[in-house]
C-alpha cells in the first residue's frame, strides 16, 4: 500500500533483514520512508518479485554478496514507474521496468531507483516472465554462448535439469536447435518430469544413475557434447564429464550437492577438456551496459514474445505472507517444484 504524505513522501512495505540467519527468523515485514525522486531517480511500484536461492543464501550469510545492514532481499523484480525525477530522459510514468543491476534489494511494494538501474520492458511481456528474466535466462544464456560456438545439431549436456536455469537451458537449446542431454535424480514422478522437460524441448531426460551407463552417445544416436552445465558437482558433475567430446568444456554455476567439482587427470591429458566456473553477477559487473548485454536482453524478450522461453513453474505468494513464502522457496516439493514469486500487488 502507498500512503503519500502532504511533503510528498510515502510510506512503503519492505521485507528487510539486520543480521545473517535463517530468512524465517531474520527477515520482518517493515515500513520504510520514500522521498519523492529527484535528479535521474524514479519511483517505482514493485508488481512481481521472486525468491531465488541466492536470495536465501545472501540472508544466510553464505553468498559472496555481502550487503550493509539493515538490507532488503531480492534481486529481481519487474516494475511500474509511478514518478520520474527531472533528468530522467528514457522512462517514462507507466512504464515495466526490470533491474540490470544486482544487489538493489527488490522484496518492498516501493523503491526509488536510479534510471541507469533499470531497462523498459517491451510490451506484450507477461509479469512472471519479466519478473524472472534478469538471472536464470541470462544465466543460461551466457553459458550457451560464451564458452563454445554452437551449432544446431550440437549437444548440450546438463544437470539439475529442472531448476529454474535448467528450464531455460532447454528453452534456448530448442529454439537455436541445440540437442539438449538432461540429468535429474530419480523420484516418484519421474515420467511426469520427463514429460514435462521433454515438452519445453530436452531432447533426451537422463536419471543419475542411467548417467553413468547410457550409451547414447557411444552409439550416435546423439552427437558427443561439446559443452556441459554443471550445478551439482560432486559425483553427478563427474559422471556427466566422462560423456563430453574431446576438447569438451564444463561450466559450473552451482554447486548444490556441496560437493568438489572432480576433475580426472585422463580428461585433462587426453581429452583436452577444460574445467571453467560461471557466475552471472560478475559478468554484469565487468560487463555493464554494453552492447552485448542489449543483445541478449533483446534475444531473451524476443524468445518470451515469441512464445519460445516462458518463467519456470512457480507460485505467487503475498508478500503479507512472506514467512509462507519464505518456507515454501526453501521446502521445495513436487515433481518439479514451483518458484516462489512474491506478489506486491495487493
Amino acid at each position: 500500500m502507498l500512503i503519500v504524505r502532504r511533503n510528498m513522501s510515502c510510506l512503503a512495505s519492505v521485507l528487510r533483514f539486520s543480521d545473517y540467519g535463517e530468512p524465517s527468523k531474520v527477515v520482518k515485514l517493515c515500513s520504510e520512508n520514500i522521498e519523492t525522486p529527484h535528479n535521474d531517480k524514479l519511483l517505482v511500484k514493485i508488481l512481481q518479485a521472486p525468491i531465488n536461492p541466492a536470495d536465501i543464501n545472501t540472508i544466510q550469510g553464505k553468498y559472496p554478496v555481502k550487503p550493509a545492514f539493515p538490507a532488503i532481499g531480492g534481486n529481481e523484480c519487474v516494475a511500474e514507474v509511478l514518478q520520474v525525477g527531472p533528468n530522467v530522459t528514457k522512462l517514462l510514468v507507466g512504464d515495466l521496468v526490470v533491474p540490470f543491476e544486482t544487489g538493489l534489494g527488490t522484496w518492498r511494494s516501493h523503491a526509488i531507483y536510479q534510471e541507469d538501474e533499470l531497462m523498459k520492458v517491451p510490451s506484450g511481456i507477461p509479469l512472471p516472465e519479466a519478473a524472472t528474466i534478469t538471472v536464470n535466462p541470462c544465466t543460461a544464456y551466457r553459458m550457451l554462448k560464451d564458452f563454445v560456438k554452437l551449432k544446431p545439431g550440437d549437444t548440450v549436456i546438463q544437470n539439475g535439469a529442472n531448476s529454474a536455469c535448467g528450464q531455460n537451458v532447454i528453452q534456448l537449446c530448442k529454439a537455436w536447435g541445440i540437442n539438449n542431454v538432461g540429468i535429474v535424480r530419480d523420484r516418484p514422478e519421474l515420467s511426469e518430469l520427463t514429460k514435462y522437460l521433454k515438452s519445453l524441448g530436452a531432447t533426451e531426460i537422463l536419471t543419475e544413475e542411467q548417467c553413468r551407463s547410457t550409451r547414447v552417445f557411444k552409439e550416435r544416436k546423439l552427437p558427443a557434447p561439446k559443452l556441459a552445465l554443471n550445478c551439482v558437482g560432486g559425483k553427478n558433475g563427474l559422471e556427466m564429464s566422462k560423456h563430453l567430446a574431446q576438447k569438451g568444456i564444463m561450466v559450473t554455476y552451482g554447486g548444490m550437492s556441496r560437493e568438489p567439482v572432480i576433475v580426472p587427470t585422463s580428461a585433462l591429458i587426453f581429452k583436452d577438456h577444460e574445467f571453467r566456473g560461471f557466475w552471472m553477477t560478475r559478468w554484469k559487473e565487468s560487463k555493464g551496459k554494453c552492447a552485448e548485454s542489449t543483445e541478449m536482453f533483446e534475444d531473451l524478450f524476443q524468445l518470451v514474445m515469441d512464445g519460445k522461453l516462458k518463467a519456470p513453474k512457480h507460485e505467487l505468494i503475498s508478500y503479507k505472507n512472506y514467512e509462507e513464502a519464505l518456507s515454501n522457496a526453501l521446502n521445495v516439493g513436487g515433481f518439479i517444484g514451483s518458484k516462489i514469486i512474491l506478489d506486491f500487488t495487493n
